[in-house]
Protein backbone atom coordinates (compact mmCIF):
# COMPACT_ATOMS: atom_id res chain seq x y z
CA UNK A 1 0.00 0.00 0.00
CA UNK A 2 1.24 3.47 -0.69
CA UNK A 3 2.26 5.61 2.25
CA UNK A 4 3.29 9.20 2.61
CA UNK A 5 5.92 10.47 5.03
CA UNK A 6 4.43 12.41 7.95
CA UNK A 7 7.38 12.54 10.31
CA UNK A 8 6.39 15.97 11.62
CA UNK A 9 3.38 14.60 13.49
CA UNK A 10 5.35 12.37 15.83
CA UNK A 11 8.78 12.13 17.38
CA UNK A 12 10.87 9.19 18.56
CA UNK A 13 11.31 9.13 22.32
CA UNK A 14 15.08 8.84 22.72
CA UNK A 15 16.80 11.50 24.82
CA UNK A 16 20.31 12.87 24.68
CA UNK A 17 22.82 13.58 27.38
CA UNK A 18 21.93 17.26 27.06
CA UNK A 19 18.55 16.31 28.50
CA UNK A 20 19.63 13.86 31.14
CA UNK A 21 22.09 13.06 33.88
CA UNK A 22 24.11 9.87 33.80
CA UNK A 23 21.64 7.13 34.71
CA UNK A 24 21.76 3.57 35.88
CA UNK A 25 20.04 0.55 34.46
CA UNK A 26 17.71 -1.99 35.85
CA UNK A 27 18.05 -5.68 35.20
CA UNK A 28 18.11 -8.63 37.60
CA UNK A 29 17.19 -12.56 37.72
CA UNK A 30 16.71 -14.56 34.57
CA UNK A 31 13.82 -16.91 35.25
CA UNK A 32 14.16 -20.53 34.20
CA UNK A 33 10.88 -20.15 32.31
CA UNK A 34 8.94 -17.18 31.03
CA UNK A 35 6.13 -15.98 33.28
CA UNK A 36 4.17 -12.91 34.19
CA UNK A 37 6.36 -10.55 36.22
CA UNK A 38 5.17 -8.67 39.27
CA UNK A 39 5.62 -4.86 39.18
CA UNK A 40 8.22 -4.91 41.91
CA UNK A 41 10.30 -7.39 39.88
CA UNK A 42 10.43 -5.31 36.72
CA UNK A 43 13.67 -3.72 37.82
CA UNK A 44 15.12 -7.13 36.97
CA UNK A 45 13.99 -6.78 33.37
CA UNK A 46 14.21 -3.15 32.22
CA UNK A 47 17.60 -1.75 31.18
CA UNK A 48 19.08 1.59 30.23
CA UNK A 49 20.93 1.83 26.92
CA UNK A 50 23.66 4.40 26.47
CA UNK A 51 24.70 4.99 22.88
CA UNK A 52 27.27 6.97 20.94
CA UNK A 53 26.19 7.65 17.38
CA UNK A 54 27.49 9.44 14.33
CA UNK A 55 25.31 10.30 11.37
CA UNK A 56 26.46 10.53 7.77
CA UNK A 57 26.72 13.63 5.61
CA UNK A 58 24.74 13.00 2.43
CA UNK A 59 26.10 15.99 0.49
CA UNK A 60 29.79 15.24 1.05
CA UNK A 61 29.29 11.56 1.90
CA UNK A 62 32.90 10.71 2.71
CA UNK A 63 32.46 12.83 5.84
CA UNK A 64 30.46 12.19 9.01
CA UNK A 65 28.73 14.61 11.34
CA UNK A 66 29.66 15.24 14.97
CA UNK A 67 29.17 12.38 17.41
CA UNK A 68 26.10 12.41 19.63
CA UNK A 69 25.36 10.57 22.86
CA UNK A 70 21.95 9.36 23.90
CA UNK A 71 20.03 7.27 26.38
CA UNK A 72 17.10 4.95 25.78
CA UNK A 73 15.40 1.98 27.39
CA UNK A 74 15.19 -1.71 26.63
CA UNK A 75 14.14 -4.95 28.28
CA UNK A 76 15.25 -8.55 28.52
CA UNK A 77 13.43 -11.25 26.58
CA UNK A 78 13.88 -14.97 26.16
CA UNK A 79 17.29 -16.16 25.00
CA UNK A 80 19.37 -13.60 26.91
CA UNK A 81 18.48 -10.86 24.46
CA UNK A 82 17.60 -7.19 24.91
CA UNK A 83 14.74 -5.76 22.86
CA UNK A 84 14.71 -2.04 22.16
CA UNK A 85 13.91 0.50 19.45
CA UNK A 86 16.01 0.74 16.30
CA UNK A 87 16.20 4.52 16.69
CA UNK A 88 18.00 4.05 20.03
CA UNK A 89 20.92 2.33 18.33
CA UNK A 90 20.97 3.53 14.70
CA UNK A 91 24.28 4.73 13.22
CA UNK A 92 25.91 3.78 16.49
CA UNK A 93 29.62 3.68 17.21
CA UNK A 94 29.40 2.30 20.73
CA UNK A 95 26.71 0.86 23.00
CA UNK A 96 26.71 -0.01 26.65
CA UNK A 97 24.14 -1.18 29.18
CA UNK A 98 23.76 -0.57 32.89
CA UNK A 99 21.63 -2.10 35.59
CA UNK A 100 20.03 -0.08 38.29
CA UNK A 101 22.01 -0.28 41.55
CA UNK A 102 25.03 -1.69 39.65
CA UNK A 103 27.92 0.61 38.74
CA UNK A 104 29.45 -1.66 36.10
CA UNK A 105 28.75 -0.85 32.46
CA UNK A 106 28.45 -3.66 29.92
CA UNK A 107 29.44 -3.27 26.27
CA UNK A 108 26.67 -4.30 23.90
CA UNK A 109 26.23 -4.71 20.16
CA UNK A 110 23.36 -4.76 17.71
CA UNK A 111 22.51 -8.35 16.76
CA UNK A 112 19.51 -7.54 14.55
CA UNK A 113 17.83 -4.31 13.56
CA UNK A 114 14.60 -3.56 11.72
CA UNK A 115 14.40 0.10 10.78
CA UNK A 116 11.03 -0.31 9.09
CA UNK A 117 9.44 -1.47 12.35
CA UNK A 118 11.78 0.48 14.70
CA UNK A 119 12.90 -2.61 16.63
CA UNK A 120 16.33 -4.00 17.45
CA UNK A 121 17.88 -6.89 19.37
CA UNK A 122 21.03 -6.23 21.39
CA UNK A 123 23.53 -8.85 22.49
CA UNK A 124 25.93 -8.73 25.44
CA UNK A 125 29.09 -10.84 25.26
CA UNK A 126 29.60 -10.80 29.03
CA UNK A 127 26.84 -13.16 30.11
CA UNK A 128 27.28 -12.19 33.76
CA UNK A 129 25.09 -9.24 32.79
CA UNK A 130 22.11 -11.59 32.89
CA UNK A 131 22.79 -12.83 36.42
CA UNK A 132 19.72 -12.23 38.57
CA UNK A 133 17.59 -10.97 35.68
CA UNK A 134 14.08 -11.80 34.45
CA UNK A 135 12.94 -12.34 30.86
CA UNK A 136 9.59 -10.77 30.07
CA UNK A 137 6.74 -12.57 28.33
CA UNK A 138 4.56 -11.13 25.58
CA UNK A 139 0.77 -10.89 25.67
CA UNK A 140 -1.77 -10.35 22.90
CA UNK A 141 -3.28 -7.00 21.93
CA UNK A 142 -4.89 -5.19 24.88
CA UNK A 143 -8.49 -4.10 24.91
CA UNK A 144 -9.32 -0.44 24.36
CA UNK A 145 -10.05 1.44 27.61
CA UNK A 146 -7.89 -0.89 29.70
CA UNK A 147 -5.03 0.33 31.90
CA UNK A 148 -1.37 -0.12 30.97
CA UNK A 149 1.93 0.86 32.62
CA UNK A 150 4.97 2.21 30.78
CA UNK A 151 8.43 1.47 32.20
CA UNK A 152 11.66 3.21 31.26
CA UNK A 153 14.14 5.97 31.98
CA UNK A 154 12.61 9.24 30.77
CA UNK A 155 14.34 12.58 31.26
CA UNK A 156 17.41 11.10 32.86
CA UNK A 157 16.15 9.63 36.10
CA UNK A 158 18.51 7.37 38.00
CA UNK A 159 15.71 4.94 38.79
CA UNK A 160 13.06 3.33 36.68
CA UNK A 161 10.00 5.46 35.99
CA UNK A 162 6.46 4.06 35.80
CA UNK A 163 3.54 5.91 34.23
CA UNK A 164 0.02 4.57 33.93
CA UNK A 165 -2.55 5.29 31.28
CA UNK A 166 -5.43 3.93 29.28
CA UNK A 167 -5.37 2.34 25.82
CA UNK A 168 -7.35 4.79 23.72
CA UNK A 169 -6.90 3.51 20.15
CA UNK A 170 -5.41 0.70 18.06
CA UNK A 171 -4.83 1.55 14.40
CA UNK A 172 -2.38 1.65 11.50
CA UNK A 173 -0.11 4.69 11.67
CA UNK A 174 3.21 6.11 10.51
CA UNK A 175 6.46 5.12 12.24
CA UNK A 176 8.57 8.25 12.72
CA UNK A 177 11.94 6.47 12.56
CA UNK A 178 11.89 5.97 8.79
CA UNK A 179 9.13 8.51 8.20
CA UNK A 180 7.49 6.30 5.57
CA UNK A 181 6.60 2.89 7.02
CA UNK A 182 3.17 2.32 8.53
CA UNK A 183 2.27 -0.53 10.88
CA UNK A 184 -0.12 -1.20 13.72
CA UNK A 185 0.26 1.09 16.75
CA UNK A 186 -1.40 1.32 20.15
CA UNK A 187 -2.19 4.81 21.42
CA UNK A 188 -2.24 5.53 25.13
CA UNK A 189 -2.45 8.54 27.41
CA UNK A 190 0.36 7.14 29.55
CA UNK A 191 3.19 9.66 29.30
CA UNK A 192 5.86 8.45 26.83
CA UNK A 193 8.69 10.95 27.11
CA UNK A 194 12.23 11.16 25.72
CA UNK A 195 14.12 8.22 27.21
CA UNK A 196 11.10 5.90 27.38
CA UNK A 197 11.85 4.59 23.89
CA UNK A 198 12.38 0.85 23.89
CA UNK A 199 10.86 0.31 27.33
CA UNK A 200 8.09 -2.22 27.90
CA UNK A 201 4.44 -1.30 28.24
CA UNK A 202 2.91 -3.79 30.65
CA UNK A 203 -0.49 -5.20 31.50
CA UNK A 204 -1.06 -7.98 34.03
CA UNK A 205 2.66 -8.66 34.26
CA UNK A 206 3.19 -9.17 30.53
CA UNK A 207 4.43 -6.97 27.68
CA UNK A 208 1.70 -5.65 25.40
CA UNK A 209 3.87 -3.11 23.57
CA UNK A 210 7.20 -1.31 23.19
CA UNK A 211 7.14 2.46 23.83
CA UNK A 212 8.52 4.31 20.81
CA UNK A 213 7.09 7.73 19.98
CA UNK A 214 4.83 10.54 21.11
CA UNK A 215 2.60 13.12 19.48
CA UNK A 216 4.21 16.54 19.34
CA UNK A 217 0.98 18.49 19.11
CA UNK A 218 -0.61 17.04 22.25
CA UNK A 219 0.23 16.23 25.85
CA UNK A 220 0.23 12.68 27.20
CA UNK A 221 -0.44 10.97 23.89
CA UNK A 222 2.08 8.27 23.26
CA UNK A 223 2.41 5.27 21.01
CA UNK A 224 3.69 1.75 21.47
CA UNK A 225 4.62 -0.97 19.01
CA UNK A 226 2.18 -3.85 19.59
CA UNK A 227 3.21 -7.44 20.10
CA UNK A 228 1.86 -8.38 16.66
CA UNK A 229 4.68 -6.34 15.12
CA UNK A 230 7.22 -7.52 17.72
CA UNK A 231 6.42 -11.19 17.09
CA UNK A 232 6.73 -10.70 13.34
CA UNK A 233 10.18 -9.16 13.87
CA UNK A 234 11.31 -11.97 16.19
CA UNK A 235 10.04 -14.67 13.83
CA UNK A 236 11.78 -12.97 10.92
CA UNK A 237 15.23 -13.07 12.54
CA UNK A 238 15.04 -16.75 13.49
CA UNK A 239 16.93 -17.64 10.29
CA UNK A 240 19.78 -15.31 11.20
CA UNK A 241 18.84 -12.28 9.13
CA UNK A 242 16.14 -9.62 9.02
CA UNK A 243 14.12 -9.39 5.81
CA UNK A 244 11.52 -6.81 6.81
CA UNK A 245 7.80 -6.28 6.36
CA UNK A 246 6.51 -6.98 2.90
CA UNK A 247 3.63 -5.61 0.87
CA UNK A 248 1.75 -6.28 -2.35
CA UNK A 249 2.83 -3.11 -4.14
CA UNK A 250 -0.61 -1.87 -5.17
CA UNK A 251 -2.26 1.56 -4.94
CA UNK A 252 -5.93 1.45 -3.90
CA UNK A 253 -8.86 3.86 -3.94
CA UNK A 254 -12.04 3.86 -1.84
CA UNK A 255 -14.20 4.30 -4.93
CA UNK A 256 -17.18 2.06 -4.19
CA UNK A 257 -18.70 4.66 -1.87
CA UNK A 258 -19.85 6.23 -5.13
CA UNK A 259 -22.81 4.16 -6.47
CA UNK A 260 -22.19 5.40 -10.01
CA UNK A 261 -18.58 4.23 -9.87
CA UNK A 262 -19.74 0.82 -8.58
CA UNK A 263 -22.13 0.49 -11.53
CA UNK A 264 -19.44 1.67 -13.95
CA UNK A 265 -17.10 -1.08 -12.69
CA UNK A 266 -19.94 -3.66 -12.79
CA UNK A 267 -19.47 -4.70 -9.17
CA UNK A 268 -22.42 -6.66 -7.67
CA UNK A 269 -24.51 -4.65 -5.21
CA UNK A 270 -23.80 -7.08 -2.38
CA UNK A 271 -19.98 -6.73 -2.70
CA UNK A 272 -17.75 -4.22 -0.93
CA UNK A 273 -14.13 -3.55 -1.80
CA UNK A 274 -11.50 -1.10 -2.99
CA UNK A 275 -10.48 -0.10 -6.49
CA UNK A 276 -7.01 -0.74 -7.93
CA UNK A 277 -5.49 2.47 -9.26
CA UNK A 278 -2.08 1.13 -10.25
CA UNK A 279 0.64 -1.32 -9.28
CA UNK A 280 4.26 -0.68 -8.42
CA UNK A 281 6.71 -1.62 -11.16
CA UNK A 282 8.16 -5.10 -10.49
CA UNK A 283 5.71 -5.60 -7.61
CA UNK A 284 4.12 -8.87 -6.51
CA UNK A 285 0.84 -8.05 -8.22
CA UNK A 286 2.02 -6.23 -11.35
CA UNK A 287 0.93 -9.19 -13.48
CA UNK A 288 -2.20 -9.83 -11.41
CA UNK A 289 -4.10 -6.54 -11.29
CA UNK A 290 -5.19 -4.07 -13.91
CA UNK A 291 -6.47 -0.54 -13.23
CA UNK A 292 -10.15 -0.56 -12.20
CA UNK A 293 -10.01 -4.06 -10.73
CA UNK A 294 -11.94 -4.19 -7.46
CA UNK A 295 -10.34 -6.12 -4.59
CA UNK A 296 -13.06 -7.62 -2.40
CA UNK A 297 -11.30 -10.27 -0.31
CA UNK A 298 -7.79 -11.08 0.92
CA UNK A 299 -7.36 -14.62 2.22
CA UNK A 300 -10.62 -15.21 4.13
CA UNK A 301 -11.07 -11.57 5.09
CA UNK A 302 -13.82 -9.56 3.43
CA UNK A 303 -12.76 -6.01 2.53
CA UNK A 304 -15.15 -3.12 3.12
CA UNK A 305 -15.41 0.07 1.07
CA UNK A 306 -12.85 1.77 3.33
CA UNK A 307 -10.31 -0.97 2.59
CA UNK A 308 -10.62 -2.45 6.07
CA UNK A 309 -11.05 -6.01 7.35
CA UNK A 310 -12.12 -7.60 10.63
CA UNK A 311 -8.93 -8.92 12.24
CA UNK A 312 -7.87 -9.35 15.89
CA UNK A 313 -11.40 -8.29 16.81
CA UNK A 314 -10.73 -4.87 15.28
CA UNK A 315 -11.44 -3.05 12.02
CA UNK A 316 -8.02 -2.52 10.43
CA UNK A 317 -6.66 -1.73 6.99
CA UNK A 318 -6.27 -4.79 4.77
CA UNK A 319 -2.48 -4.28 4.80
CA UNK A 320 -2.52 -5.82 8.29
CA UNK A 321 -3.33 -9.18 6.68
CA UNK A 322 -0.23 -8.81 4.49
CA UNK A 323 1.85 -7.72 7.49
CA UNK A 324 0.89 -10.87 9.36
CA UNK A 325 2.87 -12.82 6.74
CA UNK A 326 6.62 -13.24 6.43
CA UNK A 327 8.46 -12.35 3.25
CA UNK A 328 7.91 -15.00 0.60
CA UNK A 329 4.59 -16.23 2.00
CA UNK A 330 1.46 -15.83 -0.09
CA UNK A 331 -2.02 -14.35 0.14
CA UNK A 332 -5.13 -15.27 -1.80
CA UNK A 333 -6.84 -12.37 -3.61
CA UNK A 334 -10.43 -12.18 -4.79
CA UNK A 335 -11.35 -9.36 -7.17
CA UNK A 336 -13.77 -8.28 -9.88
CA UNK A 337 -12.75 -7.18 -13.36
CA UNK A 338 -15.56 -5.79 -15.51
CA UNK A 339 -18.09 -7.76 -13.52
CA UNK A 340 -16.18 -11.05 -13.67
CA UNK A 341 -15.03 -12.72 -10.45
CA UNK A 342 -11.31 -13.59 -10.36
CA UNK A 343 -8.97 -15.23 -7.88
CA UNK A 344 -5.17 -15.09 -7.73
CA UNK A 345 -2.26 -15.87 -5.45
CA UNK A 346 0.33 -13.17 -4.69
CA UNK A 347 3.66 -13.34 -2.91
CA UNK A 348 4.49 -10.97 -0.07
CA UNK A 349 7.69 -9.14 -1.07
CA UNK A 350 9.62 -5.99 -0.23
CA UNK A 351 8.12 -3.95 -3.11
CA UNK A 352 9.88 -0.65 -2.43
CA UNK A 353 9.74 2.32 -4.84
CA UNK A 354 12.77 3.32 -6.93
CA UNK A 355 12.90 6.66 -5.10
CA UNK A 356 12.94 5.37 -1.54
CA UNK A 357 10.58 7.34 0.70
CA UNK A 358 12.01 5.86 3.90
CA UNK A 359 14.92 7.36 5.82
CA UNK A 360 17.96 5.05 5.78
CA UNK A 361 20.43 4.17 8.52
CA UNK A 362 23.64 2.26 9.30
CA UNK A 363 24.97 2.05 5.72
CA UNK A 364 27.56 4.60 4.57
CA UNK A 365 26.19 6.62 1.66
CA UNK A 366 27.43 5.68 -1.79
CA UNK A 367 28.92 8.27 -4.10
CA UNK A 368 31.04 8.92 -7.17
CA UNK A 369 33.36 11.93 -7.38
CA UNK A 370 34.76 12.80 -10.80
CA UNK A 371 36.40 16.12 -11.70
CA UNK A 372 35.02 17.56 -8.46
CA UNK A 373 31.42 16.58 -9.30
CA UNK A 374 29.91 14.57 -6.44
CA UNK A 375 27.09 12.25 -7.50
CA UNK A 376 24.87 10.43 -4.97
CA UNK A 377 21.66 8.40 -5.14
CA UNK A 378 18.55 10.52 -4.65
CA UNK A 379 17.27 9.45 -1.23
CA UNK A 380 15.20 10.94 1.54
CA UNK A 381 18.38 11.33 3.58
CA UNK A 382 19.83 13.55 0.86
CA UNK A 383 16.63 15.58 0.57
CA UNK A 384 16.57 16.19 4.32
CA UNK A 385 19.86 18.09 4.06
CA UNK A 386 17.66 21.05 3.11
CA UNK A 387 16.65 21.24 6.79
CA UNK A 388 13.49 20.99 8.85
CA UNK A 389 11.32 22.32 6.02
CA UNK A 390 13.03 20.15 3.40
CA UNK A 391 9.77 19.10 1.79
CA UNK A 392 9.17 22.70 0.65
CA UNK A 393 12.73 24.10 0.58
CA UNK A 394 14.35 21.57 -1.75
CA UNK A 395 14.48 22.38 -5.48
CA UNK A 396 11.18 22.01 -7.30
CA UNK A 397 12.30 19.20 -9.61
CA UNK A 398 13.48 17.06 -6.69
CA UNK A 399 10.23 17.69 -4.84
CA UNK A 400 8.21 16.79 -7.92
CA UNK A 401 10.23 13.60 -8.48
CA UNK A 402 10.03 12.58 -4.83
CA UNK A 403 6.26 12.92 -4.78
CA UNK A 404 5.59 11.36 -8.18
CA UNK A 405 8.46 8.99 -8.98
CA UNK A 406 6.21 5.92 -9.06
CA UNK A 407 4.14 7.43 -11.86
CA UNK A 408 7.04 9.17 -13.63
CA UNK A 409 9.43 6.24 -13.91
CA UNK A 410 8.90 4.21 -17.08
CA UNK A 411 12.40 2.66 -17.24
CA UNK A 412 12.21 -0.94 -16.07
CA UNK A 413 16.02 -1.02 -15.82
CA UNK A 414 16.13 1.87 -13.37
CA UNK A 415 17.38 1.00 -9.90
CA UNK A 416 17.65 4.53 -8.49
CA UNK A 417 17.87 8.19 -9.44
CA UNK A 418 21.26 9.89 -9.29
CA UNK A 419 21.74 13.56 -8.41
CA UNK A 420 24.68 15.99 -8.58
CA UNK A 421 24.88 16.65 -4.85
CA UNK A 422 27.92 18.92 -4.60
CA UNK A 423 30.63 20.56 -6.68
CA UNK A 424 34.15 20.73 -5.23
CA UNK A 425 35.30 23.97 -6.93
CA UNK A 426 38.16 23.67 -9.39
CA UNK A 427 39.11 25.15 -12.75
CA UNK A 428 37.83 22.05 -14.56
CA UNK A 429 34.28 22.51 -13.24
CA UNK A 430 34.18 26.30 -12.98
CA UNK A 431 30.98 26.59 -15.04
CA UNK A 432 29.04 23.69 -13.53
CA UNK A 433 27.35 25.54 -10.67
CA UNK A 434 23.94 25.84 -12.31
CA UNK A 435 23.66 22.05 -12.56
CA UNK A 436 23.95 21.41 -8.83
CA UNK A 437 21.06 19.37 -7.33
CA UNK A 438 19.90 18.26 -10.78
CA UNK A 439 18.98 14.64 -11.54
CA UNK A 440 21.10 12.74 -14.06
CA UNK A 441 19.60 11.43 -17.26
CA UNK A 442 22.67 10.26 -19.19
CA UNK A 443 26.45 10.62 -19.56
CA UNK A 444 27.95 10.42 -23.03
CA UNK A 445 24.71 8.97 -24.31
CA UNK A 446 24.68 6.19 -21.69
CA UNK A 447 21.49 6.18 -19.61
CA UNK A 448 22.13 6.46 -15.87
CA UNK A 449 19.79 4.01 -14.11
CA UNK A 450 22.02 3.58 -11.05
CA UNK A 451 25.12 5.13 -9.52
CA UNK A 452 27.27 2.27 -10.82
CA UNK A 453 26.44 3.28 -14.39
CA UNK A 454 28.72 6.31 -13.96
CA UNK A 455 31.83 4.13 -13.73
CA UNK A 456 31.19 2.84 -17.23
CA UNK A 457 29.83 6.09 -18.67
CA UNK A 458 32.83 8.26 -17.72
CA UNK A 459 35.18 5.77 -19.41
CA UNK A 460 33.60 6.55 -22.77
CA UNK A 461 34.17 10.23 -23.67
CA UNK A 462 32.95 11.30 -27.09
CA UNK A 463 35.46 13.27 -29.13
CA UNK A 464 37.51 13.99 -26.00
CA UNK A 465 34.59 15.42 -24.05
CA UNK A 466 32.03 14.25 -21.51
CA UNK A 467 28.43 15.30 -22.18
CA UNK A 468 26.34 15.11 -19.00
CA UNK A 469 22.57 15.43 -19.49
CA UNK A 470 20.16 16.19 -16.67
CA UNK A 471 16.43 15.53 -16.51
CA UNK A 472 14.34 18.55 -17.45
CA UNK A 473 17.42 20.60 -18.45
CA UNK A 474 17.92 21.41 -22.14
CA UNK A 475 21.63 22.20 -22.16
CA UNK A 476 24.23 19.58 -21.17
CA UNK A 477 27.19 19.99 -18.82
CA UNK A 478 30.37 19.56 -20.88
CA UNK A 479 33.72 18.47 -19.39
CA UNK A 480 37.06 18.20 -21.16
CA UNK A 481 38.14 14.58 -20.61
CA UNK A 482 41.87 15.30 -20.69
CA UNK A 483 41.59 18.12 -18.19
CA UNK A 484 39.27 16.04 -15.99
CA UNK A 485 41.71 13.14 -15.81
CA UNK A 486 44.56 15.49 -14.88
CA UNK A 487 42.59 17.46 -12.30
CA UNK A 488 40.68 14.56 -10.71
CA UNK A 489 43.49 13.24 -8.44
CA UNK A 490 44.44 16.81 -7.48
CA UNK A 491 40.85 17.58 -6.50
CA UNK A 492 40.60 14.40 -4.41
CA UNK A 493 43.78 15.34 -2.57
CA UNK A 494 42.81 18.99 -2.13
CA UNK A 495 39.45 18.18 -0.56
CA UNK A 496 40.59 15.08 1.35
CA UNK A 497 38.27 12.79 -0.56
CA UNK A 498 39.19 9.13 0.04
CA UNK A 499 41.10 7.31 -2.67
CA UNK A 500 38.29 4.82 -3.22
CA UNK A 501 36.31 7.62 -4.86
CA UNK A 502 38.65 7.50 -7.85
CA UNK A 503 36.80 6.23 -10.89
CA UNK A 504 39.84 4.62 -12.44
CA UNK A 505 40.11 2.02 -9.65
CA UNK A 506 36.43 1.03 -9.84
CA UNK A 507 35.58 -2.10 -11.81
Amino acid sequence: MSTRPTRQRSVCCKHTFLDVMVAFLIVAALCPALRAVEPEELEKSVVMIRSVGQDFDYVTPWEQKAMTQGVGSGFIIEGKRILTNAHNVSNNKYLELQKEKVAKRYAARVAFIGHDCDLAILAVDDESFFDDTAALEFADLPKVNTTVSTYGFPVGGRRISVTEGVVSRIQMDNYAHTGADSHLVIQTDAAINPGNSGGPVMQDGKVIGVAFQGLRQAENIGYMIPTTVVRHFLADIEDGRYDGFGSLGVMLYQGLHNPAYRDYLKVPDDQDGVVVISTLMHSSVESVFEPDDVLTQIDDYNIDNDGRVDIYGLKLHLSEVVESKQMGETVELTFYRQGQLNKATATVALNRPVFEYARQYDLPPRYVCFAGLVFVPATRNFLETWGGDWITDMPFYLRYLFNNSIQLNTDRQRKEYVVLAEIMPDQVNAYAGSFKSQVLESVNGTAVWALDDLYRAFKGPVGGFHSIKFMGVESPLILDDGAALVRNPLILAKYNIPEEAKLEIQQ
